[in-house]
């Protein structure tokens, strides 16, 4: 054959293996299509949208669990607050009248105030709600009779203290717990039960036993806009 001819040919070969070299580079350097981006793209779209919702959701329970904490402390700061007044009731016959009283204004109890070096006094309290708020009255220490009923039967005056307990209150309720009756809202009941145990005074008994109480519970539930149903505690009165 022609060396030319086999010339020609192969300097076609040689030009043939250089395209196909050519082209395999490229096929294996080239870079991401449109649709590949795109697919990307979207898969990144919807990982980043789980995970936002994840992330919203725990920062939700998270802020849920504060509000529950803080709604419970508060709760608690209140309803200790109620207890101890509870417990240092002063007996009927030491107010003359009942020293724990329920109404739809609020509650009031008549405590024991002891002060470091003083003489013993008494104290009205009173609890009540306004516009969403508990506020807790307290008198100035009373030092006879005459002052106590005073304080009963006016209103708050500059010389109360009050302290703010809780807010977004709905309503407070109480009722009270009397011996032979059981639980009531009615203070007639009350004065009732006092007024049996002064008629017992003119039977001859023997020893000093003291005046039976006419109330020896406390129910005060409490409702808020946060709650599904009204918080209920009970205490007793005079422990």
């Amino acid at each position: 054959m022609n060396p030319a001819v086999l010339c020609k040919r192969g300097a076609k070969r040689d030009v043939v293996r250089d395209a196909q070299r050519r082209t395999q580079r490229r096929r294996t350097a080239h870079g991401f299509t449109l649709i590949e981006l795109l697919v990307a793209i979207a898969i990144l779209a919807v990982i980043a949208v789980l995970s936002w919702r994840g992330l919203d959701e725990i920062i939700r329970s998270r802020q849920i669990i504060t509000n529950a904490m803080e709604d419970e402390r508060v709760f608690a700061q209140l309803f200790d607050q109620m207890r101890i007044d509870a417990r240092q009731a002063a007996s009927e016959d030491e107010v003359g009248q009942p020293s724990v009283s329920v109404a739809t204004s609020g509650l009031q109890i008549v405590r024991e105030l002891y002060t470091p070096g003083a003489a013993p006094r008494l104290q009205v309290v009173r609890y009540r709600v306004s516009e969403g708020h508990v506020t807790r009255y307290a008198s100035p220490p009373l030092r006879n009779l005459g002052e106590v009923r005073r304080a009963l039967s006016g209103d708050e005056n500059s010389n109360w203290s009050a302290v703010p307990l809780m807010s977004g209150v709905g309503m407070i309720t109480a009722r009270v717990f009397v011996p032979k009756v059981g639980w009531t809202t009615q203070m007639k009941d009350v004065q009732s039960a006092m007024s049996d145990s002064l008629n017992n005074l003119k039977v001859p008994q023997l020893g000093n036993a003291p005046i039976p109480r006419a109330v020896t519970g406390l129910e005060v539930s409490i409702g808020a806009a946060s709650l599904k149903r009204p918080v209920t505690r009970v205490f007793l009165v005079g422990e």
